[in-house]
């Protein structure tokens, strides 16, 4: 199972929210593309980032930043926050982004998606962001009545190879991570899950390894010392399939 350090942007700091409340901003790092060496630093082979600038307002704000931390060698980087058209998938590909994150857009825009898809392939992913169940758009600011586990199979369908399911109510928390509804969602065949939000243990690590997800977003719990990405490697050593 991989395991995806997230860093989360803020005017080019990385950052963290609890609960997808962008007033609970906490800094960890002034500059973003510097906590990403420390990440790799530490054995990470791979990196979850989100410009949440760009999830909110519908641009990627942050594109600077991520330049630079896609110039670090030996990760894999995955990107998403204010992706919504084709020339800026084409863009985070461009700068050597491994994996770009559609997440508004494949709710709002079905036929980009689609054409990302069909254009790019696995290095287009969606990220489903979930409250209560239901879908949540535009950086979690709002709130749609679509069922998020019904919707990844309908992703499934059209040929996304690569959901990050994200529930809300558990991120940035250091609860733990909500593991019935990844159950669920690993009975979707086909479908790669990349599990997201309040992680904060090493049993539930091993617990989301032997389900059969294929990687985990950890945020909150390294930068507060919850976890130590060593030990979260290890954890995530052995089962699992790749994504």
């Amino acid at each position: 199972m991989k395991v995806f350090p997230a860093i989360d942007i803020i005017k080019g700091r990385a950052v963290r929210l609890t609960r997808g409340d962008y007033g609970s901003e906490k800094i960890y790092g002034e500059d973003a593309a510097a906590v990403a060496s420390v990440f790799l630093s530490q054995g990470a082979k791979n990196l979850h980032v989100v410009d949440l600038d760009g999830a909110r307002n519908g641009a990627p704000t942050n594109f600077e930043t991520i330049r630079r931390i896609a110039l670090l060698k030996g990760l894999f980087i995955e990107v998403g926050g204010g992706i919504r058209d084709l020339s800026r998938i084409e863009n985070y590909l461009d700068l050597g982004v491994d994996r770009v994150i559609l997440g508004t857009a494949a709710v709002r825009d079905p036929a980009l998606l689609r054409e990302a898809v069909g254009k790019f392939g696995a290095r287009v992913a969606v990220g489903v962001d979930a409250r209560d169940g239901r879908v949540a758009l535009s950086g979690w600011l709002e709130q749609t009545d679509i069922d998020s586990v019904e919707f990844c199979g309908k992703l499934r369908d059209v040929g996304v190879k690569t959901v990050i399911y994200t529930d809300i109510s558990r991120d940035g928390a250091m609860g733990g991570a909500n593991l019935d509804v990844y159950a669920r969602l690993l009975k979707l065949e086909g479908l790669d899950v990349i599990a997201s939000g309040g992680v904060s243990f090493l049993p539930e690590i091993e617990k989301l390894n032997a389900l059969g997800v294929c990687g985990v977003i950890i945020g909150k719990a390294l930068y507060e010392g919850r976890l130590s990405l060593p030990a979260v490697l290890k954890a995530a050593e052995g089962e699992g399939v790749p994504c």
